[in-house]
């Protein structure tokens, strides 16, 4: 291996691979509730009634998030059906996108190729990236495009390049289309940090720059349009002001958090397996800029870290706090967590990464235990081809850890493997059997084996059993129980039972879970029975 590499080209490969298995298993998971298969219902509906600038939540009009990730999905179900591997696709696509951009951004601001590589595979292991390729939100959109726009960005300003200003603000306009004013201001933070540190101002702000601004307008123009064409006036300034300051003051949403830290713990989970690893790096080149009262240095980059601290201490300061808005700057903080590991490398800096190792096999042994737990309590062998794969990495896993290898490499290496492989298991194993207790997805099956007339089934008003609505391909129409006549079916809940006051027959019944908010009583066997609500499907009598 040469001595420059964290990673072989055949370990790369091999990952890569890895990566894959991850991935594309993840297609195949049934929609989870609330928000993943409540977007898709909400695509399914644009793609069904062929009408792409109005935008629903079941019955409702739907001010909140941009059209981009919507419109994608639509596109994708028109195209290879109303299904969840076509809901998810364009997700996965800008995903690809996003790691893409990561290697080749990387490039431009380190001097080893292989640190593109390596940067690469750490967003792909983040969990937080891996979660938001299945449990898809407008998240996978937004991550890519934000990423793709810094890299053009940076091409940019390194080469004058006019294609790369042009999409540049292309890639900021997708990425604003996707989620609104966040987009804009991660790129915004993280090009204002890289300038501050390079001092190349001028080769910024030149004349080219504006090709950026008009590509930026003309790539908005079709959300700007959408949103006038459904709300008027109002729709303009929700998305060009209204969304992001709300949610920055919790104005229309219940305040989440008081936490100022909410969002730096946040990240202890959702950048496994390489977040304490990042947290080190932080603080000693955090302490690194200070002590050089940030001089600059040949071959040093300020654009992940100064990115880093100008985002955070933004979201931060928000009173309405979600764990999945850091997942557009995941892809900044896997460059500069390997910028930070190849440093830490070429100083041969033994006693920090003997540190990060062993805290990294505490962490790898426990989730291995933790596996066994699950497997044992919980899913039993869902898919024993997956298993047999999941078990032949393990032992991989094992032997590279009692292996005589170069700690740095060895630390990076199994890291990695450790993603996949607990990856592997979660999305063949663990979510394929937690999402059969959500009982609206069973209930959608009941409908589709049965063959019930789902122009006959409705919902009590404001429900939310989403992936029933998308696994029988249709917007149930919510109504008031009084307007029900006979022979109509109801999907209700155990809590709304009492409040039918027609003569009814219970045509099916099933257990029901929120499973996105998993509980130790719930994965229990012996308590699990206690933490289920029920979810009906009635025929009117009279």
């Amino acid at each position: 291996m040469n001595q420059n590499q964290l990673l072989s080209s055949a370990q790369i490969l091999f990952l890569y691979i890895g990566f894959s298995i991850v991935y594309i298993s993840g297609l195949f998971i049934p929609l989870m509730e609330n928000d993943s298969a409540q977007h898709a219902s909400m695509a399914m509906r644009m793609a069904l009634n062929n009408d792409f600038f109005n935008i629903f939540k079941g019955d409702g009009p739907y001010l909140d998030k941009p059209h981009m990730h919507f419109w994608l999905a639509a596109i994708s179900m028109k195209i290879f059906g109303i299904n969840h591997i076509a809901y998810r696709t364009p997700a996965l696509l800008c995903l690809v996108l996003g790691a893409f951009s990561t290697k080749k951004l990387t490039d431009l601001l380190y001097k080893s190729k292989n640190t593109g590589y390596v940067a690469s595979l750490i967003f792909l292991s983040a969990q937080t990236i891996i979660l938001s390729a299945h449990d898809v939100r407008t998240d996978a959109v937004l991550t890519g495009f934000i990423i793709f726009s810094l890299w053009q960005f940076v091409k940019f300003i390194k080469t004058q390049n006019i294609l790369s200003v042009i999409l540049a603000g292309l890639g900021t306009a997708m990425a604003f289309s996707s989620k609104g004013l966040m987009a804009i201001v991660i790129i915004v933070f993280c090009v204002f940090a890289y300038l501050l540190y390079s001092r190349e101002w001028k080769k910024f702000f030149n004349v080219k720059i504006i090709l950026a601004a008009i590509s930026f307008v003309v790539g908005i123009l079709p959300v700007l349009y959408a949103y006038h064409h459904q709300f008027g006036e109002e729709g303009i300034q929700f998305i060009l002001f209204n969304q992001s300051v709300n949610r920055l003051t919790a104005t229309g949403f219940e305040e989440t958090s008081p936490d100022y830290l909410f969002f730096f713990h946040t990240l202890l989970w959702a950048f496994l397996p390489f977040s304490l690893a990042f947290y080190v790096g932080v603080f000693e080149k955090s302490a690194f800029f200070i002590k050089n009262r940030f001089r600059k240095i040949s071959g040093v980059e300020f654009l992940t870290l100064g990115g880093f601290w100008l985002v955070m201490i933004l979201f931060s300061a928000s009173k309405f706090k979600l764990p999945h808005y850091l997942n557009g700057l995941i892809a900044v903080l896997a460059i500069f967590t390997a910028g930070y590991l190849f440093d830490i490398y070429s100083r041969n800096n033994v006693k920090k990464i003997k540190v990060l190792y062993i805290i990294q096999l505490v962490v790898i042994f426990a989730a291995m235990a933790g596996v066994g737990l699950l497997t044992y309590f919980f899913t039993g062998v869902a898919n024993i081809v997956m298993y047999v794969v999941l078990a032949l990495i393990f032992v991989y896993l094992i032997i590279k850890i009692f292996s005589k290898e170069n700690i740095f490499k060895k630390y990076v290496f199994i890291s990695l493997v450790f993603a996949v492989a607990v990856n592997i298991f979660l999305n063949t194993q663990f979510y394929p059997v937690l999402t059969q207790y959500q009982g609206s997805f069973k209930l959608a099956q009941i409908v589709n084996n049965e063959r019930i007339d789902t122009n006959k089934i409705f919902m009590t008003e404001d429900s939310e059993s989403w992936a029933f609505d998308f696994y029988t391909k249709r917007n149930t129409p919510r109504v008031d129980t009084k307007r029900l006549k006979k022979g109509d079916y109801l999907v209700i809940f155990n809590e709304n039972l009492k409040y039918v006051n027609k003569k009814y027959k219970i045509i099916a019944q099933e257990n029901d879970y929120r499973i996105t908010r998993l509980s130790l009583k719930f994965l229990n066997p012996k308590t699990r029975p206690g933490q289920f609500d029920k979810i009906y499907l009635i025929e009117i009598l009279d």
